[in-house]
């Protein structure tokens, strides 16, 4: 694809009053990222010339955006004396012949979507498509292949009510229309705003033809509330799910699994039923069991869970993590830790094993230290570790101890019980004799 053809103009400037939120619109998340990022990505793979326009907490939006793309061109809409649609393209300098104008609130866009708008040759191309009830939308009167007129439902004449065809509001142009006419619009309406669809009646106006492309209404679905947030997202991960089946992942029942874009699977991977995998998570020829959570960690021949939480850059290889382990910020490599432990800050060799019930207390109230575990090490219940320690190869290390030490030395044996007391009769004597 020569991405030198087109240049894509995100309008992205909204506050988005309807999401009821402090946030503003494209920077709520879809699958792990903001849904403006989504669209930039899909953008990305078919332009070189990417500029987003920015109105409502540009900075944010420019910080966010800046932190994922370094070659997208920000361009700040003067909304206060030119607002609306047609006001945020006043100051776009489109690079290629061709311009298409993307909304900022559509993350389910993709290449392939876009793709007509590359195919078709035309000064003007205007995305349709029908819907079975069109009420609340303005109907695109077409005629002989051509658009003949955009008419608002509360304009429209008893005919033009039964059409089914809306406006999409993605629009293709070629960088002279777009030269030629957004200096000419005005905000002579209701709203004092100027609109992008101005252009097309200009156009018309102009006898240049308008070219219709129908599209898929799911990809151009606009995220205006959060309930179509919430609409938007189960699309989405619907598709990311289909492509790692696609790939080979077995999936237990997936419409109950939650897996960001960003999640990596490689090799003969299972994930039940209830599961969360979020961020730069890679999973490996492992099977990640009912209700485990999984964050920016990377899980290779391994076995986690069911209910297990690993937290974000934890290394787990060749281990086995039972129900109720959560791990932080470790690396565990042939590992066996099969139920009711933390492990926070640790690293942990092969043929350990880790009772249930062990703690490493890596936190001291201000700064938090690690906790470093040799070969072959047997960790008995309830045992807690209170960082920095180091345990060498082959010690053992007896249930209920609790190890402050600096280091255990190879071969060892580490005990802190107390001595066992039994009191006869305590229990009658405190409570008294029935």
């Amino acid at each position: 694809m020569d991405k030198n053809k087109i240049s894509i103009v995100i309008l992205a400037a909204g506050k988005g009053s309807r999401m009821k939120s402090t946030k503003a619109k494209v920077l709520h998340s879809i699958c792990g990222k903001p849904m403006l990022y989504h669209i930039i990505k899909t953008s990305k793979e078919i332009s070189n010339d990417i500029s987003v326009v920015v109105a409502h907490q540009k900075d944010e939006v420019i910080k966010q955006m800046g932190s994922f793309f370094d070659d997208i061109t920000f361009i700040v809409q003067d909304a206060d004396n030119f607002p609306g649609t047609g006001g945020a393209m006043k100051n776009v300098k489109p690079k290629n012949e061709k311009v298409l104008v993307l909304n900022g609130d559509m993350p389910l866009i993709t290449a392939q979507a876009l793709q007509g708008f590359l195919d078709t040759k035309a000064d003007v191309i205007m995305s349709i498509f029908d819907l079975n009830n069109p009420t609340g939308y303005g109907r695109v009167i077409i005629d002989d292949n051509q658009v003949q007129s955009i008419v608002e439902q509360k304009d429209a004449s008893e005919d033009e009510l039964k059409v089914t065809t809306v406006n999409a509001g993605i629009y293709a142009f070629s960088k002279n229309i777009i030269e030629k006419y957004i200096p000419l619009l005005n905000n002579d309406n209701a709203q004092k705003e100027f609109y992008l669809t101005d252009v097309i009646s200009m156009t018309k106006k102009d006898n240049l033809k308008i070219v219709p492309l129908l599209v898929n209404e799911e990809n151009f679905k606009g995220v205006n509330s959060k309930k179509d947030l919430s609409d938007a997202e189960v699309i989405m991960q619907n598709s990311i799910k289909e492509r790692w089946m696609n790939d080979g992942v077995t999936m237990q029942l997936p419409s109950t699994i939650y897996i960001e874009e960003n999640v990596v699977f490689k090799g003969e991977c299972i994930v039940e039923n209830g599961c969360r995998i979020t961020g730069d998570t890679v999973i490996e020829n492992s099977h990640i069991k009912a209700g485990s959570i999984v964050e920016d960690s990377k899980i290779i021949n391994s076995d986690i869970g069911p209910l297990a939480h690993i937290r974000p850059t934890s290394n787990i290889e060749s281990t086995h993590i039972g129900n109720f382990v959560e791990v932080k910020k470790s690396n565990l490599k042939g590992v066996k830790a099969g139920h009711l432990s933390y492990l926070g800050d640790a690293e942990i060799d092969e043929g350990t094993n880790i009772g249930a019930g062990t703690i490493t207390c890596n936190y001291d109230g201000i700064k938090k230290y690690k906790t470093i575990i040799g070969k072959n090490v047997f960790v008995g219940s309830d045992t807690q570790l209170v960082a920095p320690v180091t345990v060498e190869d082959d010690v053992m290390i007896a249930a209920g101890t609790t190890l402050t030490s600096g280091t255990v030395q190879k071969g060892s044996l580490a005990l802190s019980r107390v001595k066992l007391r039994v009191v006869k009769d305590f229990y009658y004597k405190f409570f008294g004799k029935n």
